[in-house]
């Protein structure tokens, strides 16, 4: 068994504290080399003393003097700032595995930067994914990295896979990818509900703990969205491939069918710890203080056809993939705007996948022929969004 040196991409947000939980339960296994975190300076402070890494970033600068000021007595821990500080922790050779889990965009440079250092990168920052498709996974194969996923659906997916035919479902004699969703907080709510939901009963999910952007993902229906385009590209195959079951158990994390009739599902306990102890540990089994699942207490399970015209923002995440180029990352960027506008109380819910849809209407798509292409359509669908916004502000 050889330790296994971590870093450890949004230490501070649900999937990062979630991941020190394992990480702590194994010293025998894994060492911190570093913690990020945006600007959550005290939080990552505590984190510091506990795991003792040898660098710790902010993207923040301001948070960053925090935290030096906060870890002024352990100058055995350096800490960094902004983009490029999360890209030199990324890349180091100082650590063999990084945790992506900085939420949205943001994510993307220095999840690309552990990619391109050859590691094994543990992606659970599903919008570097969907932001830029093909160069990412080409930069994968060219640079030697392990990618393995951490969304629950997508590991599920990836266990229930051949392990050597991940990127060749077809040739393992795979015919559908089953992507299972809750349907999150309103899947029995009425479509003129929707209105009126606050920023609180959004994020307030039925089965998961989950951050802020990620809970209102989840309610809109776009966090399976932006997973179907996810699972296209890890899995290489196309939407037509996939289909999208709400379980509102969230106790079958997603299946595979095979041509011989046979169907392969992954179960568990809605806790994030299960994917990341998979990741960490891979291809061995760890323990990571997931209570045993109970079927007997579940009773049964429950299926359901997502409903498009509630929840229109799976149907516009599908039109962008097949409209393919720079689309993906124009409705990851106008969902990113729309999300924080709705989460300050200047944009309805329900409007949030109408902006998405002007945005996609807006922005004209070119081919995703390179990182800087993406990052400019991604500023312009920012500002589309904006402007749109500032016409159905509430």
């Amino acid at each position: 068994m050889t330790k296994r040196s971590i870093t450890v991409l949004g230490a501070t947000g649900s999937i990062g504290l979630s991941t020190l939980d394992v990480i702590r339960r194994h010293p025998d296994r894994f060492s911190v080399y570093a913690l990020t975190a945006g600007t959550r300076a005290d939080e990552l402070a505590t984190l510091c003393r506990e795991f003792r890494p040898a660098v710790a970033v902010m993207a923040d600068s301001e948070a960053a003097e925090r935290l030096k000021a906060l870890l002024a007595d352990m100058p055995e821990t350096r800490v960094l700032a902004g983009e490029t500080g999360l890209c030199e922790v990324a890349a180091s050779a100082e650590s063999d595995t990084v945790m992506a889990a900085i939420v949205g965009a943001a994510g993307l440079a220095p999840t690309l930067a552990a990619v391109r250092a050859g590691k094994r990168v543990l992606l659970a920052n599903k919008e570097a994914l969907v932001m830029s498709g093909k160069l990412f996974m080409d930069a994968v194969e060219r640079h030697g990295a392990e990618l393995l996923p951490i969304d629950s659906e997508h590991n599920a997916i990836f266990q229930c896979m051949p392990a050597d035919k991940v990127r060749d479902p077809h040739g393992a004699g795979i015919t559908r990818i089953l992507l299972t969703a809750s349907g999150g907080p309103f899947r029995e709510s009425a479509a003129e509900d929707l209105r009126a939901v606050t920023p609180a009963q959004a994020c307030a999910h039925p089965n998961w703990s989950m951050g802020q952007k990620i809970s209102v993902d989840s309610a809109t229906l776009m966090n399976k969205g932006l997973e179907l385009i996810e699972a296209c590209w890890l899995f290489n195959t196309t939407p037509a491939n996939v289909q999208v079951h709400v379980h509102p158990e969230s106790i079958i994390h997603s299946m595979v069918e095979y041509a011989d009739g046979s169907v392969l599902a992954q179960l568990g306990s809605p806790d994030m710890r299960t994917p990341i102890a998979n990741g960490l540990a891979w291809p061995e089994r760890i323990e990571a203080g997931v209570a045993p699942l109970d079927l007997f207490a579940i009773g049964r399970f429950h299926f359901e056809r997502p409903d498009l015209q509630r929840f229109p923002c799976l149907r516009l995440a599908a039109e962008a993939f097949a409209a393919g180029g720079t689309a993906p990352a124009v409705l990851n960027a106008a969902n990113e705007v729309a999300v924080a506008a709705f989460l300050e109380g200047r944009l309805c819910f329900a409007d949030i996948p109408v902006i998405i849809e002007r945005a996609l209407t807006a922005t004209e798509v070119v081919p995703a022929d390179s990182f800087d292409t993406i990052f400019a359509k991604d500023a312009e669908a920012r500002r589309r969004a904006r402007e749109q916004i500032s016409l159905l502000a509430v």
